[in-house]
């Protein structure tokens, strides 16, 4: 069965990058929410194997909504995606317990390195 992979990005087409990415690459989407308060939403009720979350949204940001899933589901698995390669947030964001961290524009294949890493 294929994992199931829940991207947050408060960019449709960012959104639609990723999704394509791993469509093409035999994963299915569980969801795709703007912001954080949707992905904790979702989260919760699609139980993905992994989450791309975006750092900078509206509503909640991604490492709040990383904060938050994280304490309800210790299990989870969640690679931050920003376009802003600041130091603090990577390390907010690992400490937070993010799996990993992906810069944006980013390439397909170290979208996929990632999510493999995670998975594994």
């Amino acid at each position: 069965m294929a994992e199931r992979i829940l991207i947050v990005d408060d960019a449709a087409f960012m959104r639609m990058m990723v999704k394509d990415i791993l469509t093409k690459n035999g994963y299915e989407i569980a969801g795709e929410a703007e912001d954080g308060k949707k992905a904790i939403e979702l989260y919760k009720e699609e139980r993905p194997d992994l989450v791309t979350m975006d750092i900078t949204m509206p509503e909640m940001d991604g490492i709040t909504a990383l904060k938050e899933i994280k304490s309800q589901y210790p299990d989870a698995k969640i690679i931050m995606c920003s376009a802003m390669g600041q130091q603090a947030m990577v390390v907010d964001a690992i400490q937070a317990g993010a799996k990993d961290f992906i810069v944006k524009p980013f390439q397909a294949d170290r979208v996929l390195e990632a999510i493999q890493k995670a998975l594994s």
